[in-house]
């Protein structure tokens, strides 16, 4: 089943949207990076709202269809996805079936460092019934190391990294940051410890860009339009196409982010950061963040990891307060372009789903 493709395919990719910024963000990186080493992606979406500010310009070979409209979508593509276990209509699954040469079926998992990742990527579960009597469904995990299927990676991404000009950024979108400013940007969900934060920041020059959304609302209702307090100035940022929102990043000497897309893009980002899992009412998500951080803080000096894993328990807690003692910066910069060298060994995401056959 996985060996190198030679001829360019067509993918089928399926996309239920439970968070905008979650699930639209991954499925339209993947499918811009596999329209861009030549294949041809049709995206099936039920919300494709946030597309209009996220890819505004969309992408050469990557067309954009209502989920409800795939029973006018003609013969199913050589690869459909189901991202995110999102159960495909029974009558695209009954045409693949009916296919003289059936498409690869690929369930894509949320991304993950936990065990089971490894356990159970590039399993295959037989379909006995329904629909898809006959057919094969291929369990595909994204992360972070060699057993998984990686993360999403454009060719020459590392290059653009290198030559970015964060001053010259800054000014396109009408930003000067100030000798001596900490820049640091803000991407979160609803945060019991923004205040502790924003206190913490206040303490010393520090220009905090803050994304449209959660953090920006919150931001403004505790700062007020002024978006000042200490030594600390906010900007509002508008909302970003996704390759404005790497030079967010990479503009930035700390990033907080939350959920899956931005949380990939700070890891290639090379500059630490801090993550918000996604918040499940039974606890879930601190057992994701406590796998990836035994993987993450694995090779880091013990003081710098005590205090890394502070800061990240804090974030995502219920208390209102976050930790006296900051990682040291400088190192904490080290360790993390340490981190994304050993991610660059590894295979990406796109290139191990065009070796599907």
């Amino acid at each position: 089943m996985f060996v190198p493709a030679t001829v360019p395919r067509t993918w089928d990719l399926f996309c239920r949207v439970i968070d905008n910024l979650g699930d639209t963000g991954v499925c339209w990186r993947l499918c811009a990076d596999l329209a861009e080493r030549g294949e041809t992606v049709r995206l099936w979406i039920d919300d494709a709202s946030a597309l209009t500010w996220m890819a505004p310009q969309g992408a050469p070979r990557v067309t954009v269809h209502d989920w409800h409209a795939h029973g006018s979508a003609g013969e199913p593509g050589d690869v459909v996805i189901e991202a995110f276990g999102c159960e495909l209509p029974a009558a695209f699954i009954a045409r693949m079936a009916a296919c003289p040469q059936p498409p690869v079926w690929v369930n894509l998992e949320y991304l993950s460092a936990e065990a089971v990742v490894e356990r159970n990527h590039r399993l295959g579960s037989p379909q006995s019934h329904g629909p898809g009597a006959g057919l094969m469904k291929w369990f595909f995990y994204p992360g972070f190391t060699e057993r998984t299927g990686g993360l999403t990676r454009e060719r020459g991404l590392m290059h653009r990294r290198a030559a970015f000009d964060a001053a010259h950024w800054l000014g396109s979108m009408g930003i000067v940051a100030q000798p001596g400013e900490r820049i640091v940007s803000l991407f979160c969900y609803a945060q019991r410890a923004l205040p502790a934060l924003l206190e913490r920041l206040a303490a010393q020059p520090t220009l905090l860009l803050c994304a449209a959304g959660a953090a920006t609302e919150q931001v403004t209702a505790l700062f007020g339009p002024a978006l000042r307090r200490g030594s600390l100035r906010a900007v509002a940022m508008p909302w970003l196409a996704q390759p404005e929102y790497d030079h967010l990043l990479w503009a930035s000497d700390l990033n907080f982010v939350r959920g899956e897309d931005s949380f990939v893009r700070a890891q290639w980002a090379g500059a630490p950061f801090v993550w918000q899992a996604y918040p499940q009412d039974d606890g879930v998500h601190h057992e994701k963040i406590d796998a990836f951080l035994a993987c993450h803080l694995h090779a880091m000096p013990a003081t710098l990891a005590s205090g890394v894993r502070a800061l990240w328990a804090a974030w995502n807690g219920d208390a209102s307060s976050l930790p006296a003692d900051w990682p040291d910066a400088e190192a904490w910069a080290r360790e993390c372009v340490a981190w994304r060298a050993g991610l660059l060994a590894q295979a990406d995401l796109a290139s191990q789903l065009i070796g599907l056959e």
